[in-house]
C-alpha cells in the first residue's frame, strides 16, 4: 500500500520503520526541514529492538503536496496540538479520497480535524478514523533512529459510523491489523482515555513539589494523595457524564485500572496504592510538561466544552482548566480544542447526532421489535 506517515517524532518513525519492513511504500512527511535533513538523504531509519537494523523508507519530504498525492492511507502521528494545522494544509493540497487516520485522536480529534478540513476541501471526501493510543511504544535514538520498545495489542480505533469500524480496519496495512481493535463508537476512543484525568490535576496539584530541583517524587505513589484522588474521581464522574449523554457510557477511570492491572481498591486512591507498576514512575520535573500542555487543551477544554453544551455540570473540569490558565499564564480555551467551530449553533440533540447517538437510538428501536 501506498502510505503517507505524517510526523518524524518517535511515533512517526517508528510508523514507518513498521509498515516499510513489511513492504508498504511509505512517504515520512515532517514539517521541520530539519528534523528530517538526515533521512532525506539517506532514507534509512536505524531500528532497535522489535525491529532491528536499517529499514529503508521510500520518500521523505516537507513538501506536504508530495506527501498526500496518492495515498491510500494517511497516519497522523504527531500531537493533538498539530491536528488543526494538518486539518487545513492536507484539506488545501489532497486532490484524492482516501483515509486519514489520527494516532492517537485525543479528546474529539477526529471531529475536529473533519470539521478543519471540510473548510478547505468540499470536492474530496475522507473517512476520518482515530484511535484511542498509540500502537507503538517507542523512543527515537536519534534523528534517523527509533527504539520500538513494543507493539500494544487491542488499540481501539472508530471513525463516526461504529458500524464501519470493522471494515475501516481490513482497508489498513495488513501488518497494522492485528494490534487494532474495533471501538464500539468514537466515544470510546475520544473520552475513553483517561490520560487527561490522571495527568493534569495532580502535576497542577503538586507544583511546589515538582518544581522543587532536590528532590523528585514518584507521580502517582507520592502525589496522588487520598484528597487529590477524591477531586480527580470528581472530574472523572464529569467525564463519564458526558459520554453518557452522548450514547454511550465509558468505564470509570478506577474501573479502567483495575481491569487493566488486575488490582484491588474501594477508591481510586487506594487502586493507585495497590499498583505496583506505578510505584517506580517518576514525576516530571517541570510543569511545562505534555500532561499540562496536551492534555489540557486537547483533553480537558474539549471535553469541558461538550459537557457545557450538554447541560452538565462540568465545575471541577473547569477547575482544574482555571487553575493551570493561571499558574501557567497561559488561556488554554483559546488555544485548546475549544470546538466553538464544530459546536456553533447547536443544541444538545445535534451534538449527540455528531457522535451517531440517533444510530443508536434506531438501533435500540429495532431490537424493541
Amino acid at each position: 500500500m501506498n502510505v503517507t506517515v505524517i510526523g518524524a517524532g518517535n511515533l512517526g518513525l517508528a510508523m514507518a520503520a513498521h509498515l516499510s519492513k513489511c513492504g508498504n511504500n511509505v512517504t515520512l512527511w515532517n514539517r521541520s526541514r530539519q528534523t528530517i535533513e538526515k533521512l532525506i538523504k539517506t532514507h534509512t531509519i536505524h531500528c532497535q529492538g522489535v525491529i532491528e537494523g536499517p529499514v529503508e523508507i521510500a520518500q521523505v519530504t516537507d513538501d506536504i503536496g508530495k506527501a498526500v498525492e496518492n495515498p491510500d492511507v494517511i497516519i497522523i502521528t504527531t500531537p493533538a496540538n498539530s491536528h488543526r494545522f494538518l486539518a487545513e494544509i492536507i484539506g488545501k493540497n489532497i486532490r484524492t479520497e482516501t483515509i486519514i487516520v489520527l494516532n492517537p485522536g485525543r479528546t474529539f480529534g477526529a471531529l475536529e480535524f473533519q470539521q478543519v478540513y471540510s473548510e478547505y476541501n468540499k470536492e474530496y471526501k475522507q473517512t476520518i478514523a482515530e484511535t484511542q493510543t498509540t500502537i507503538h511504544v517507542c523512543r527515537k535514538t536519534g534523528e534517523d533512529g527509533v527504539n520500538i520498545i513494543a507493539l500494544k495489542l487491542d488499540v481501539l480505533i472508530s471513525t463516526f459510523d461504529h458500524n464501519e469500524n470493522s471494515a475501516i480496519i481490513s482497508k489498513l496495512p495488513e501488518c497494522l491489523q492485528k494490534y487494532l481493535m474495533p471501538a464500539k463508537s468514537m466515544i470510546e476512543t475520544s473520552i475513553g482515555n483517561v490520560g487527561m484525568i490522571l495527568h493534569c490535576a495532580p502535576l497542577l496539584l503538586n507544583a511546589g513539589w515538582t518544581e522543587n530541583q532536590d528532590k523528585i517524587y514518584k507521580y502517582y505513589y507520592d502525589g496522588i494523595t487520598p484528597t487529590v484522588g477524591r477531586l480527580i474521581e470528581k472530574i472523572d464522574k464529569e467525564r463519564v457524564s458526558v459520554s453518557r449523554e452522548l450514547g454511550y457510557e465509558v468505564e470509570s477511570a478506577k474501573d479502567w485500572m483495575k481491569r487493566t492491572y488486575n488490582i484491588e481498591g474501594e477508591t481510586l486512591y487506594e487502586c493507585i496504592q495497590n499498583n505496583e507498576a506505578y510505584k517506580t514512575i517518576d514525576a516530571p520535573n517541570t510543569l511545562e510538561h505534555r500532561y499540562i500542555f496536551e492534555d489540557i487543551p486537547h483533553g480537558l477544554v474539549a471535553l469541558e466544552s461538550v459537557g457545557k453544551k450538554l447541560g452538565l455540570d462540568m465545575k471541577n473540569t473547569s477547575l482544574i482548566i482555571d487553575l493551570a490558565s493561571s499558574l501557567m499564564e497561559v488561556d488554554f480555551r483559546k488555544i485548546g480544542r475549544n470546538l466553538n467551530d464544530v459546536l456553533k449553533g447547536k443544541d444538545s440533540d445535534d451534538v449527540r447526532a455528531l457522535f451517531g447517538f440517533n444510530i443508536y437510538l434506531k438501533e435500540a428501536e429495532k431490537c424493541l421489535l
